[in-house]
Parts: C-alpha cells; sequence; structure tokens
C-alpha cells in the first residue's frame, strides 16, 4: 500500500475512497463530495476497494461495514496492518454504541450510521483531512530541522553528502525498494540502518543478510526458513529471516552474489509478499520491505546473465549511490573527530567534561590524510584513527603515529633503528623521529634496559614509552639481550 506521508499533491480539498456495495449510495456520496471540491473514487465492493489502496493514497477512505465479499471490519484490519495513518470512516445502516466502539478499537477514525447527515460528515471529513496534513506539514518541518543530526552515525558536511542525507530523510517513510551502492568500506549498511531507524518500521526488525557469506542452499533456508524434516539436518521448524523481519526491514549486502534459483525466490517475495518455507506446501504472507546493497555493477551482471534483469529493476526502484571518500575529501577531518571521540570513550582516555576527544592530528598528519586516496574508503580512516588513539600520549597527535603504508604513500620513508643513517633529504619527520629514537636509545641503554626506570629518568608515563617504542621500532628484548 502506498505511503500515506508521501501521497502526491492533492487537486481540490484531498482526495477520498469510497468503498459500498450499493450504487446508489456510492453516487450520492460522490454526488456530495464533488460539489465540495474533493476528488472521488469509488470501489463497489471489498475487494475492488482493497486492490485500489494497494495502487494509490487517499487523504479519508468511507468504508461500509456490510458488504457481500468481506465485511468493513475485515478489510479496516486489512488496512490498519499496512497504513494507521490514513483516516478511515466506516459507515452502517445497523447503529448502535457497540458497533462504533467495536470499529474505534479497531482502528477507524469515525462512525456513522445511514442516513447520515450531510453536513456533520462533510464537517469531521474536512477536519479529519485538516488535521492529518497538519500533522503531515510537522513531521515535514521536523525532518527539515533535524534531519542533519538525525543520523548521528553518518558524518559528512561536502556537497554530496547534504544532497544524499536530504534523499536518503525522503525516501525513509516509503514502503519502496532501495539499492544502495557504493565501493566497500562507504559505509552501504550505515545507510540502510539511518534509513530503518528513520521509517514508520523502526519499531520492527532490521534483518541484515550478508548474501555472499552463506552456500546456496544454506541462504535459502536462512531466508525463507524451514519445516520439520525438509532436509536432513532439518529436527524442528525454523523461521526464515523474511518472517523474522514482517513489518520491518531486511538489508541484503552484496546482492549480487546470490543464487539464480534464489533470485527466482526473492522476485517472488517482492512481487507477491509471500513465499513457501523449505519443505512446506503453504505460503506464508509477509509485510517486509527490502534493502540491497552491492560494491558490484548489477546492470554488468545482468549483461552477463549472472543476475535476473527482471529482479533488478525491482530492487532498483530507488538508488542511493554512496561517493568514495576520496570525491568527498572535505569530510575527512570531520569523520577524524568522529571516531576520535568513538575510540576515546572505548579507551576511556582523551576525553573532556563533556564525554568528548580532546585528541586531534597535528597539521602535518592531517594533511596526510587529506592527500591519501583512500582505497578502503571511511572503514580505512576509521581504523587509522583507532590505531591513532592507541598509540597516541599527547595532542596534538603527531605524524608518527600513522600507518606506514600511509606515511610511505606521503612520500615519507620509515627509517629504521638499524637501517643506518638518514638520507640527505630527510623530512622534518624523518628527522625528529630518529632524534627521538636515539634519545630512547640511549636512556635505555643506561637504565639497563629497565623501560620503568627509562621512563623515570625521561619524567614521562611507563605507557606512554612503551608507545614511543612500538612507535619507532625499538626492539627492547633483542636489545637486552645482546647487551
Amino acid at each position: 500500500m502506498p505511503d500515506p506521508a508521501f501521497s502526491p499533491p492533492q487537486t481540490g480539498k484531498g482526495r477520498i475512497l469510497v468503498i459500498d456495495d450499493e450504487a446508489d449510495i456510492r453516487e450520492s456520496l460522490q454526488d456530495l463530495l464533488l460539489l465540495e471540491h474533493y476528488e472521488v473514487d469509488l470501489a463497489p465492493n471489498a475487494t475492488e476497494g482493497l486492490r485500489i489502496l494497494e495502487s494509490r493514497s487517499y487523504d479519508l477512505v468511507l468504508l461500509d461495514l456490510m458488504m457481500p465479499d468481506r465485511s468493513g471490519m475485515e478489510v479496516l484490519a486489512e488496512v490498519r496492518e499496512r497504513d494507521r495513518e490514513t483516516p478511515i470512516f466506516l459507515i452502517t445502516a445497523y447503529g448502535s454504541v457497540e458497533a462504533a466502539v467495536a470499529a474505534l478499537k479497531a482502528g477507524a477514525s469515525d462512525y456513522f450510521s445511514k442516513p447520515w447527515d450531510n453536513e456533520k460528515l462533510l464537517i469531521e471529513i474536512d477536519r479529519m483531512i485538516a488535521r492529518r496534513r497538519l500533522e503531515h506539514e510537522n513531521r515535514q518541518l521536523k525532518r527539515a530541522l533535524n534531519q542533519r543530526y538525525a543520523f548521528p552515525n553518518i558524518i559528512g558536511k561536502s556537497d554530496r553528502m547534504v544532497r544524499l542525507l536530504d534523499m536518503v530523510a525522503q525516501v525513509a517513510a516509503s514502503r519502496s525498494t532501495i539499492l544502495i551502492t557504493g565501493e566497500t568500506g562507504t559505509g552501504k549498511e550505515l545507510i540502510a540502518k539511518a534509513i530503518h531507524a528513520n521509517s514508520p518500521r523502526a519499531d520492527a526488525m532490521f534483518v541484515a543478510v550478508n548474501s555472499g557469506s552463506l552456500p546456496p542452499d544454506l541462504l535459502e533456508s536462512t531466508l525463507f526458513g524451514h519445516v520439520k524434516g525438509a532436509f536432513t539436518s532439518a529436527v524442528q521448524s525454523r523461521k526464515g529471516y523474511f518472517e523474522i523481519a514482517n513489518r520491518g526491514t531486511i538489508f541484503f549486502d552484496e546482492i549480487g552474489t546470490i543464487g539464480a534459483e534464489t533470485q527466482t525466490k526473492l522476485l517472488r517475495v517482492i512481487q507477491e509478499r509471500e513465499f513457501m518455507p523449505l519443505g512446506s506446501g503453504e505460503t506464508v504472507r509477509v509485510d517486509v520491505r527490502i534493502l540491497a546493497a552491492t560494491n558490484a555493477d548489477l546492470r554488468k551482471l545482468v549483461e552477463e546473465g549472472k543476475f535476473r534483469e527482471d529482479l533488478y529493476y525491482r530492487l532498483n526502484v530507488i538508488n542511493i549511490a554512496l561517493p568514495p571518500l576520496r570525491e568527498r575529501k572535505e569530510d575527512v577531518p570531520l569523520l577524524a573527530g568522529h571516531f576520535f571521540t568513538k575510540y576515546c570513550r572505548e579507551n576511556e582516555k582523551f576525553l573532556d567534561s563533556a564525554n568528548e576527544s580532546t585528541l586531534k592530528f597535528q597539521p602535518e598528519a592531517m594533511q596526510l590524510l587529506l592527500d591519501h586516496l583512500w582505497p578502503g574508503n571511511v572503514r580505512e580512516l576509521e581504523n587509522v584513527v583507532e590505531r591513532a588513539v592507541v598509540l597516541a600520549s599527547d595532542t596534538p597527535v603527531p605524524t608518527d603515529v600513522l600507518p606506514e603504508y600511509l606515511l610511505q604513500a606521503g612520500g615519507i620513508r620509515v627509517h629504521k633503528p638499524d637501517g643506518g643513517p638518514l638520507p640527505a633529504d630527510a623530512s622534518l619527520f624523518e628527522i625528529v623521529a630518529d632524534y627521538e629514537r636515539g634519545v630512547i636509545l640511549e636512556r635505555l641503554e643506561k637504565c639497563g634496559w629497565s623501560q620503568t626506570e627509562t621512563a623515570g629518568s625521561l619524567h614521562i608515563p611507563l605507557s606512554t614509552l612503551n608507545q614511543k617504542i612500538k612507535r619507532l621500532d625499538i626492539d627492547v628484548r633483542r636489545r637486552g639481550e645482546r647487551g
């Protein structure tokens, strides 16, 4: 059912669906509503009404209680399973207090007995639609004000990330299937979780499936469940991820790796919203939103016959493409600060009174980060910052805490303790590191290679000395044995 919060702009005062098996009632309501400038659609029975509601959004539904194919209460219950927002007025020829209370408890917005008072009905319709639109406008305003703060783990101020977060905020409330694309380490699962957390399904399950880590037979059992005896080791029935995620979200990571047979079954779930557990002859209906991610070119896999074209188009209703970190370098300092706080909290060090990190990189170190191409994207930067938190002895954090590969990529040669003198064109970093290494080696030798004594003589904590020994690649044990 289309999400009522994202129905297209209405002409006139709003769009109303009338579901009633009596033609004269439908026509009477249509004439009344058209005179008030409402847009009106008609359904002659419950089945047709449900079909129409699957394809369009409405500002309000007028629903007959007694119809030959299904009762209005049944229709109300089915609609409310998927849509708790659209106002529904029940109309019946058999008015009673008990029936009205039952309808309101089941999710009806109001209850009218035939013959109704036209003026009162129009007043209530107008009031309900106005209230719903006001609520929608308030939600939109709140989202516009807070969307920069609604995704605390998604960091970015670059134009591309601002546009991306705007899109995530916009699509989160819909039912649409979304394909998230981007290189490894760009944060595809983080985006999927943000979509779920900011959707009407946030209170239900978010189930992540690593499609590439499971063999095809196990993947199908994991997704669709199985009944007892479905295969040799099926000693009891188990629910699959789709059933567990009912009314929630299921996220397929690396969707391009799933096999042909599973692709076919997944397509059926998307189209029919039902599936059969392994070994069962009965279908299970579910209401699950599907999010998928890939770092592969699915379009190319389709051309190569490795991925179903119809499934590709079903998944790619909305595409969110995450930019690699090298294309949003202005976010590097912001991300570094975020990860500093994260890992300082984990290590319970370098925190201020607000529980925020006091660490920052020296300008030379930050410039190396800005110049790096980040093939591992945000995940690689996170690892670099975590290492810096562990090895840092003070702030600002110097260049020599950065990984060797990153220093070398920046044109800095890492001088080993037994590597001989520095070259004539050594950088300032190399000169300072070499001098510090020499001082520590000399003091260690004077103290008989006792790190505790050495730390005391240098007036630094033992932990700081140990971090420097590790950073400067000083083999204390080997030198102590040799001494």
